[in-house]
This record gives structure tokens, C-alpha cells and sequence, in this order.
């Protein structure tokens, strides 16, 4: 059989229709093959198109994962999620042509492929006074300004990844009963209760901030300058801006910019005595493993941050920033009508 038919299976059938898979994987799953097929082809010495699925043998993946190393640089990380394509398909090949012993003895030895182990850097996370520090320094009088203060404070507070909060809708949040719907990761939603300041700022920025949005981009929570919805890209570029602003450059290559308010959400609830399995699913992790690896880390001043989380997370916004804004407000709206007179 051809391996183009076979990835055509798999790409247009198995993941979509049988998987369900997202958009996203699909579009990450044809890059690892729109690698694969050019080195795969200059490696047999054949055309593209004349690739068989019996050449897709364990040997020429694995040289394959060797030269995304080596040659391009790859980390182990990406290798590892390369060699998951592989045995993605390999799985489709197994369940679609169960009565073909030489395929399915193909796909078990690529199931067989072992990952290869790599070193975990440390979780990169801000603390309290830190996530304080950052949204203290944005200037709520910058057009946009209150947009990125609400972006990063519900990060801080749902721990979403920054396509989470780039795909928001308006109808995921429920200002009366304080919660937000975020669609994750395998198009599965969870809903989670949003703080008491959380609720306050969004309200406000839907109320007076939110411009109104170019077509087709109506749905979106939040727009940037051209009135379109986020990007990943968009979350990460905002968050980078604001963090270099008051992190030094050695801390700062410690963090992932969007993904370190995620882990920063993980440790206050970790901290607030809120159970591991909740924490699962405020996070949305599909399995209890990835949420483990917070109880590793050292909370010491567990009592100190417990406390200071808890006073901040139900003052309103009335004592903060937002008197400063709507003061700031008030004041141009006089001046304003003192230049009509």
C-alpha cells in the first residue's frame, strides 16, 4: 500500500471523523510528516509519491528522530512528540488492517519504539508578590492597558493556557454565577468559579473595554488593537511585554511568559490546601500524572502565601487600580466639558 493513500486515511478519516482530534493537533501532526516524507525520500534513493507503508520501517524512524537533532536542532522534548505521531499512526494502521499480519507486525514494532529520556527543568513559577509586582506596573491609562491587566489576572486566576484564553467566547463567562467555561485541550470543556475581582474585571471591561469587534470575530472575549480575536501568539507576546517590564533577564529565562501564571495558579491552590484532584480540574489535566508534579516543590511559607492568597482573592477591585482608572476618567470627562464652555 502507499503511504500517501495511508496518511490520507489518516489525516481526512481516522483523526478527524474516529479520533475527533483538533484542528491544532492535525495541523501539528502533517508537520512531523511534511518532515518526514523529504528525508524519507532522499534516504531511499525514490520519489515521494512512490514511498510504500512497508518502508516505514522502526530503523528510518529512528534515524529520522536523529537527524531532527542533530541537524535541525530539535530538543528531546520535540523528539518525543515526533515519535508520537508515528505511533499515532501506527495505531490507525493496526485498527483499520487487523487481517494484514505484516502491517500489523509493522505497527507493533513502532508502537515498541522507546522515547527517549530527557532532562525536566524546574517548573518555572511567579509568586504572589511577583504576579502583584507585574499587574502594578501596567499603565491602565495606555489604550489597552485594562485589557492586559483582566488577561493577566485571569490567568493568574483560572490557570488557562494562552489558547484557552485566546479562544474565550463571550457566552463562556457568567458574570451571576461567577464561573467561565474554557474549552481544553481534545475540544473538552471545563467550568471553573472565578474570583470575586476576577468577576468584577471582566464585567467592567465587557461593559466599558471591549470595542466592537471586526466580523466574524464577534464571539471572541477578548480583541486586540485590529478588533480580531487572540492568538496563542498574541497571549504570549502580551505576557512576555508586561513580565520584562519588572523581571530581571535571568528570571525571566526561566519562565514560559503565558504558562508560568498556569503554575503560579497550580502553587496557590496547592497552597491553599485545595485537594490534588481539584487542582486536576481547574487545570484541565487529562490524567492525575501531570498535576503530581507540583507536590515537588518546596512550600515553605505555605501559611504566608495561603494567607496573602486568600485576602487578595476576596477584596473587590474598589481598593485597587480600577479607582485610579475611573479617577483618571472622571477627570477627562471634566476637562472635556470645560472645553465646550
Amino acid at each position: 500500500m502507499k503511504l500517501s493513500d495511508c496518511l490520507h486515511q489518516y489525516f481526512d478519516h481516522y483523526l478527524p471523523r474516529i479520533k475527533g482530534a483538533s484542528p491544532n493537533t492535525i495541523t501539528a501532526y502533517r508537520e512531523t510528516f511534511s518532515l518526514f516524507l523529504p528525508y524519507a525520500a532522499k534516504k531511499l534513493s525514490l520519489n515521494t509519491r512512490s514511498l510504500e507503508i512497508e518502508h516505514l520501517s522502526p530503523r528510518l524512524i529512528l534515524d529520522f528522530l536523529d537527524f531532527l537533532e542533530t541537524k535541525r536542532n530539535n530538543s528531546a522534548r520535540t523528539r518525543g512528540h515526533r515519535l508520537a505521531v508515528f505511533k499515532s499512526l501506527a495505531k490507525m494502521i493496526r485498527f483499520l488492517y487487523p487481517e494484514q499480519a505484516e502491517l500489523a507486525e509493522l505497527a507493533e514494532r513502532i508502537l515498541a519504539l522507546p522515547q527517549k529520556r530527557f532532562q525536566k527543568t524546574l517548573l518555572g513559577y511567579l509568586n504572589h508578590e511577583e504576579i502583584m509586582q507585574v499587574l502594578a506596573a501596567i499603565d491602565l491609562k495606555r489604550s489597552g492597558g485594562f485589557r492586559d491587566y483582566v488577561i493577566l489576572h485571569l490567568l493568574y486566576d483560572s490557570g488557562a493556557r494562552a489558547e484557552e484564553i485566546a479562544t474565550l467566547h463571550l457566552d463562556y463567562f457568567d458574570s451571576e454565577n461567577k464561573t467561565l467555561a474554557i474549552l481544553g485541550k481534545g475540544n473538552r470543556f471545563r467550568q471553573i468559579s472565578l474570583w470575586p475581582k476576577t468577576v468584577e474585571l471582566l464585567s467592567h471591561y465587557l461593559k466599558i473595554y471591549r470595542p466592537v469587534a471586526k466580523p466574524l470575530h464577534q464571539q471572541y472575549l477578548f480583541l486586540n488593537q485590529r478588533r480580531h480575536g487572540y492568538t496563542r501568539h498574541g497571549i504570549y507576546r502580551l505576557c512576555h511585554k508586561h513580565l520584562s517590564r519588572v523581571l530581571p533577564p535571568a528570571k525571566l529565562k526561566t519562565l514560559n511568559p503565558a504558562h508560568c501564571f498556569r503554575h503560579s495558579c497550580a502553587i496557590n491552590l496547592l497552597a491553599s490546601g485545595v485537594s490534588i484532584t481539584d487542582i486536576k480540574n481547574h487545570l484541565g489535566h487529562e490524567n492525575l500524572q501531570s498535576t503530581m508534579v507540583y507536590l515537588q516543590l518546596n512550600l515553605n511559607r505555605k501559611r504566608e502565601l495561603q494567607k496573602k492568597f486568600i485576602e487578595y482573592t476576596q477584596n473587590q477591585t474598589k481598593d485597587h487600580k480600577l479607582d485610579q482608572l475611573l479617577d483618571w476618567e472622571n477627570e477627562q470627562e471634566t476637562l472635556a466639558w470645560l472645553d465646550t464652555l
